[in-house]
């Protein structure tokens, strides 16, 4: 497998096996919107009750009908968190990278972390500005050790350049398929807490696999 690098960060070489050692693991999921943590890691969140989960979303906390929505979401993850307001128009003018390091500090409870799972650095599909600057964030803050991870995953989907709902990538270094009742679960928390409508997209994207790329330092 190839090595990805950001800094000197690569990727474990994982395969298809997890190695990360769950039970009491602090862990931060890192994202930018109300759902993301649902739609993109929520099966592994559900299937892991044993370790301790932190979500945090950068963007929404006035919205008045999402925000309340994400802690519900937030209950059935077995999970705390809670949201920042960054600009998320829909003109998605560029945020300063500090600007966007600032707020995920901000919001955590800690720095220091067993594993933080966040958006890749081009995002899950073609293409939203805010997934790919938090994942870009996470990964300077790890890199600058102002946040303290053992391990950092990044969503590891892709959609063709648009031509496709996102899909898992096949080749990252984590790629796993759900059991039909968590994926269930996952599925219930997008359409029945959140209210998307069965022909949506992010009913529709619901992965039935979630992927990661996962990074160590050297």
């Amino acid at each position: 497998m190839a090595i990805l690098r950001f800094g000197n960060l690569r990727t474990m070489g994982v395969s298809s096996k997890y190695r990360h050692q769950w039970e009491d693991s602090r862990c931060a999921v890192i994202v930018a919107h109300p759902d993301d943590e649902t739609l993109w890691t929520g099966g592994t969140i559900l299937m892991h009750p044993e370790a301790n989960w932190t979500i945090i979303t950068l963007c929404r906390k006035s919205d008045q009908e999402r925000s309340p929505k994400f802690f519900r979401a937030l209950k059935k993850l077995s999970a705390t968190g809670t949201m920042g307001d960054l600009d998320d128009s829909p003109e998605q003018f560029p945020l300063a990278a500090r600007e966007v390091q600032n707020k995920i500090l901000e919001l955590l409870s800690s720095n220091r972390f067993d594993l933080v799972i966040t958006h890749g650095l081009r995002g899950e599909y073609a293409r939203h500005l805010r997934h790919e600057e938090t994942g870009k964030a996470v990964m300077a803050l790890w890199e600058s050790k102002k946040l303290s991870a053992k391990e950092i995953w990044q969503f590891a989907y892709e959609d063709d350049g648009g031509r496709c709902l996102p899909q898992p990538v096949q080749g990252a270094d984590i790629y796993l398929e759900l059991p039909e009742g968590i994926w269930q679960r996952k599925y219930n928390i997008i359409t029945k807490i959140y209210g998307f409508s069965p022909d949506s997209f992010e009913a529709k994207t619901t992965p039935r696999k979630e992927a990661f790329w996962c990074f160590s330092r050297d």
